[in-house]
């Protein structure tokens, strides 16, 4: 399980990423690149993705938490089972 919490991700090109349980927690992701990223089960609680791209990405069984998605891209990303997900201002998400 590979442990980023707190991490400075901020712009990074995360591209297909295998980030299966990450752990995320505050780690600031704002404008990442995490299209088609496998972020199942991570830990995101409290994560600043603020305009990132997460087109594609798998967030199925995530905890979202008090996670910023402003503006983040949300086209085709799962959802499925997420966790604490405020995803109002996210750009690409249908209720």
């Amino acid at each position: 399980m590979l442990a980023l919490s707190g991490a400075n991700l901020a712009v990074a090109n995360l591209v297909s990423a295998n980030l299966n349980e990450a752990r995320l927690s505050e780690a600031s992701l704002n404008a990442a690149n995490l299209k088609g990223a496998d972020l199942v089960g991570a830990n995101l609680r409290e994560a600043n993705l603020f305009r990132a791209n997460l087109n594609n990405a798998n967030l199925r069984g995530a905890d979202l938490f008090q996670a910023n998605f402003n503006g983040a891209n949300l086209f085709g990303a799962n959802l499925l089972g997420v966790r604490g997900a405020n995803l109002t201002n996210a750009v690409g998400f249908y209720r």
